[in-house]
């Protein structure tokens, strides 16, 4: 059973419920964490002190951690515009989720050119490397989320870099409703700091597949658990389910598949 000890969270998004009220339910779930969204739920810009000690507060009452804060955006880091409005709110980000008591910080790394001396690449990493420098320093780091590329693309870019730059967040889901194998999983295992528990389904005739309930997809998350056990990843399993007809339910259906493995 290689679930047994696992550690799980919820995407508190994902309950679609006030954040208060969000955080209560998944502490109702069992859930040991939650993920936190720096754009809907808790804006770093809007929260002060007296803030961050109450939500403590409730974290510490509630029996829950912060194992994330998500911080995405419609842009890539290889885009020029408004760059550094990115690059700045993502290290509000980070300063968040270290107060917060949190490693990671979620988003995609953006469109990485196959061409490894293209210019937007080269932007992308002289970006993603000084993102990891201020990494360093803060505490937290971003973790490129999977999915907008082959985990091969991934790896490579980040295997060009300074070490300890960025991690990644594995999302099993994203993979293969995008059309993209998990076979490659053990280029990129090492950078792992975070897995999204998210399943899908390829549809080939449409060219894009569909997110289903965990357990109802082709994400073998036993052999991913084992693969990741193997390089000592150390982080959460966060369900993911943005399209739940009912959500506290299919938390809870995923929560006990996550246990029972």
């Amino acid at each position: 059973m290689v679930g047994m000890g696992i550690r799980i969270g919820v995407q508190l998004s994902g309950l679609r419920l006030p954040f208060r009220r969000a955080l209560a339910v998944a502490s109702e779930l069992g859930a040991q964490s939650v993920e936190i969204c720096a754009q809907t739920e808790l804006r770093p810009n809007e929260v002060d002190s007296t803030g961050l000690r109450q939500i403590r507060k409730w974290l510490e009452d509630l029996n829950l951690r912060v194992s994330a804060v998500r911080f995405s955006t419609r842009r890539g880091y290889e885009s020029t515009d408004e760059l550094d409005r990115r690059i700045e709110g993502t290290k509000n980000a980070m300063k968040l989720a270290y107060d917060l008591g949190a490693r990671v910080v979620v988003n995609n790394a953006g469109l990485i050119d196959p061409a490894p001396d293209s210019p937007s690449r080269e932007i992308l990493r002289n970006v993603l490397a000084d993102l990891g420098h201020y990494s360093q320093h803060i505490g937290a780091f971003l973790a490129l989320e999977t999915g907008a590329e082959p985990l091969r693309t991934l790896g490579e870019l980040i295997d060009s870099l300074p070490n300890g730059s960025v991690g990644v967040t594995l999302n099993p889901g994203n993979l293969i409703v995008q059309g993209y194998s998990l076979d490659d999983l053990n280029l990129v295992a090492k950078h792992v700091m975070l897995v999204h528990a998210k399943d899908g389904v390829p549809d080939r005739a449409r060219g894009r597949g569909t997110q289903v309930p965990l357990g109802h997809g082709l994400a073998e998350f036993p052999r991913i658990i084992a693969n990741l056990e193997e390089h000592r990843f150390q982080g959460d399993y966060v369900i993911e389910r943005d399209l739940a007809a009912d959500p506290t339910s299919e938390f809870r259906a995923a929560m006990n598949f996550l246990r029972h493995l």
